[in-house]
Formats: C-alpha cells, structure tokens, sequence
C-alpha cells in the first residue's frame, strides 16, 4: 500500500513541476516566452494564457486531497486531452519526434496518477476507528 502511495505521488510530482509549476514561472518571471511554445504552431496568443491557467488549475486539482472526486477525474480528462491535442498538433505542424515524444512521456505519467490515485485517496479517508470512510 504504501509503495502505491509512493508511485502516485512521484508521477503526481513530476507532472506537477512539468505541467503547473514551470509555465507558472514562466508566466511570471518571463512572460515575454510565455507564447513561445503556441505560436509556432500556429495558435493565437491568448491560447496561451488559457493553456497556462487550465493547466495550473488541474495540477492544483489532481494534487489536492480536498478537491471532490468529480472535479478530479475532470482535472485527469483536461490535462490528457492536453497532452494528446499537443502531441497532435506537434505531428501535423513540426513532425519533430522529440516534441510529438514528450507530450506522449507526460500522457504516460498522467496514466500513471491516475490509476494509483485510489491509493491515495482510501489511505486520506480511513477514519480513527481504522474503517474507511
């Protein structure tokens, strides 16, 4: 059980540097790059910002013990159909291999977070008397 807790929170971790803290940073320290990544293929500018926000918002969803289970599973759908639309975007525009890869490496770690995640959320809702709630 614990070793479920520990890939949960490793997949959840890394995403959550990848997908929440760096275009946070980004959108913070160096808001000039924040478009930089969109705008070669294609997409307007405000897509960014839009992207950045979404993308903070199911990180902070997904990590949070607190937030319903509904709203998780929609936080889990909004960041796949991220990384699948931006693998699709990266093939039909760039066809780079590294760029349509890394989006697929984060889809796998999202897969990852996903199914252990009931780990984690029966182990926070085990009650004092040891029954789960």
């Amino acid at each position: 059980m614990k070793k479920n807790r520990i890939i949960f929170w490793a997949a959840t971790i890394v995403l959550s540097l990848w997908e929440g803290v760096m275009p946070a940073a980004t959108l913070l320290f160096a808001p000039e790059y924040v478009n930089a990544g969109t705008k070669a293929l294609g997409y307007p500018d405000y897509f960014a910002y839009a992207l950045i926000i979404s993308k903070i918002l199911g990180i902070v969803a997904i990590s949070l013990n607190k937030i319903p289970a509904t709203i998780k599973e929609w936080a889990y759908a909004g960041l796949a159909f991220n990384l699948i639309f931006a693998f699709i975007s990266h093939a039909c525009v760039d066809g780079n291999p590294a760029y349509m890869l890394m989006p697929l490496i984060f889809l796998a770690l999202l897969a990852v977070s996903y199914r252990f995640r009931k780990w984690n959320v029966r182990k926070e809702n085990v009650s004092a008397s040891g029954v789960a709630a």
